[in-house]
């Protein structure tokens, strides 16, 4: 960042006091020369002295110089010593005279430099005090950015992916921009419209998307610059914000992050929530008082609407919901078409294979994916983004990255092999399964050994029991090839076991897939829509319910674990022949293993 540096006439002051103190002690120096006192005696003695100046301490002259037949004189300068030195002039008919010793410029040092250090020191002091004051008595203004008109590039041709969620947002474009089309028929516009959807997925972008189209201020404002340590701040802030924005209306006020401010009053902790309910008290009664009218749009962006206070969410607040849920397999592609004009991209590039293989990305990691595959092309001194670097990519954020160097020992090296061509066999063997793309044994991310890469085909909304089943056994099949192979186990099933539990627990909890139990839901009511927590909380049921609940859980993973033993085993040479060809290349695509299977 470039410094900036203020210009002061003080500085030219000082410097030409500086040159002009200087000067006159050199120019001093060079006229008189300093002589001792015995010597001055000498030279009068001699007849060398044709006058002087005498003062209270010093005496200051001109002498002949040492070459007489020129008779010239130069000046002297010597500090007095005899008291009686006009007697002694006298005597040797030396004209002199007396002169008053000039103290001005001691006199100025003394008085100026201690004026200049106070008022140095307080023109500090004032200036760190009034920078203070200044942040305290600015407290109460809203800490918004504001974008206007012409600062906003941000158009719906650069969202893609929330093509419903558009044309939610459509009315709000044409009624900032001809608002006597819906007052015309007394009709009203939403005065606040709620973004909801997982993080990444595009919110903060499509509310500036929707300024840029209308062509409106956009005052930009997360939840949490609202609360501050001093109470009451909040609220002013709040009546801040709002009395901006009808000054420069239309225009739209974007809150991000609402649920730091809008959280259900006496949600989670007891006490200590005033000022955070004062301000959320204000910013209810700010939009109960503002006209739509007027042309204050009101927008703001939550992940969690759960926990989210009611008052905000009824008619006349917040008034419209859009979700801007994950995009789908066109959804993606169109994103990727976005992104993917910032780079170089090769001719191999496919954008319906790589929509394909990122189910489940929203927008921020789609981006993220095409900035990830340009740095690898960086990396291997590329001209263009290649497929492969793509692909390459999509295995760095799911599987983390490569780890070549991590040293493994052979035996545990071959555990991981056998363990990974579990995984993909028994995913091969069963009906309804994502089909397998990659296998690898190269480590991983932090933990990962190796690693089974599923890429589904299609978007799926909707899976049946058999198919949760089958995910199950394909989960297990790493575990059950150590044990046929080794006859032992070892850790490397840990996140396995841990997906597996979390998809039985789902079929008994939640979906009603229990025979035992019935067509009951026993999970929690309120829970996180777009955020996984990873929090499992327990339901409103006896503890024989619970220890039903454990019985089924512990019956489905037994269940699909046997079968996964019987289908490895009955193809036993296939995995072993699997195995060695993976520890062979360290990795092995698709087709090879359905060749091997077949």
């Amino acid at each position: 960042m470039e410094k900036k540096y203020k210009f002061s006439i003080w500085y030219v002051m000082l410097g030409v006091w500086v040159v002009l103190i200087v000067q006159s002690y050199i120019a001093s120096m060079l006229a008189h020369q300093v002589i001792p006192y015995s010597q001055f005696l000498s030279l009068l003695k001699d007849g060398k002295i044709t006058e002087v100046a005498i003062t209270a301490n010093q005496i200051q002259g001109k002498m002949k110089a040492e070459d007489t037949v020129t008779g010239e004189t130069r000046g002297f300068r010597t500090i007095r010593v005899d008291p009686e030195l006009s007697t002694l002039l006298d005597q040797y008919k030396i004209s002199f005279k007396g002169e008053i010793e000039s103290t001005f410029l001691k006199d100025l040092l003394s008085w100026i430099l201690p004026v200049i250090l106070f008022v140095g020191i307080w023109y500090f002091m004032m200036k760190r005090m009034g920078g203070q004051q200044a942040g305290f008595m600015t407290l109460g203004k809203n800490k918004a950015k504001i974008y206007m008109e012409n600062e906003l590039n941000v158009t719906f041709d650069d969202v893609a992916g929330v093509d419903e969620a558009k044309q939610e947002l459509v009315e709000v474009i044409e009624f900032l921009k001809t608002p006597a089309k819906f007052t015309e028929l007394g009709g009203k516009i939403p005065k606040g419209i709620l973004l909801v959807g997982p993080p990444g997925a595009g919110k903060t972008m499509l509310a500036k998307a929707v300024a840029g189209e209308s062509g409106v201020p956009f005052f930009s404002i997360s939840g949490s610059e609202f609360v501050e340590m001093f109470v009451g701040m909040g609220a002013a802030r709040v009546r801040d914000l709002f009395d901006q924005a009808k000054q420069k209306a239309p225009c739209i006020i974007f809150i991000d992050e609402l649920d730091a401010l809008g959280k259900a009053r006496g949600f989670g902790a007891v006490g200590g929530h005033d000022e955070r309910e004062q301000t959320l008290n204000q910013l209810l009664v700010e939009m109960d008082g503002f006209d739509t009218k007027v042309g204050v749009i009101l927008m703001a962006a939550t992940n969690r609407p759960e926990i989210l206070d009611p008052a905000l969410l009824r008619p006349g607040r917040f008034d419209r919901h859009v979700l801007v849920d994950r995009p789908d397999k066109v959804g993606r592609k169109e994103i990727l078409q976005v992104h993917i004009k910032k780079i170089k991209a090769g001719p191999d590039v496919d954008l319906e294979l790589l929509s394909n293989m990122t189910p489940g990305m929203v927008g921020a990691d789609l981006a993220n994916l095409v900035n990830e595959a340009a740095l690898l092309a960086v990396r291997r001194d590329k001209k263009e983004v290649g497929l492969a670097e793509f692909e390459e990519a999509v295995e760095r954020i799911i599987a983390g990255l490569e780890k070549k160097n991590r040293l493994i020992n052979p035996k545990e090296r071959e555990t991981v092999a056998y363990h990974e061509m579990g995984h993909a066999m028994v995913a091969l063997s069963l009906p309804g399964t994502d089909p397998v793309q990659k296998i690898s044994i190269i480590p991983r991310g932090i933990s990962a050994l190796g690693y089974t890469l599923q890429v589904p085909t299609e978007d799926r909304f909707l899976m049946k029991k058999t198919e949760l089943l089958n995910k199950i056994a394909s989960l297990l099949g790493g575990r059950a090839a150590e044990e046929i192979i080794f006859g032992d186990i070892s850790t490397g099933a840990h996140n396995d076991l841990a997906r597996a539990t979390d998809i039985a627990r789902s079929m008994i909890r939640e979906y009603g897939m229990s025979a035992a139990l019935g067509q009951v839901y026993l999970s929690p009511e309120k829970r996180p829509q777009f955020l996984d927590m990873g929090i499992r909380e327990g339901g409103d049921y006896s503890e024989a319910t619970a220890e039903m609940i454990d019985r089924e859980i512990r019956e489905i993973i037994a269940g699909e674990y046997a079968r996964a033993l019987d289908i490895l085993r009955s193809r036993k040479e296939i995995l072993v022949e699997g195995a060695r060809l993976l520890l062979e290349k360290e990795k092995i695509d698709g087709e090879e293993i359905k060749a091997l299977m077949a």
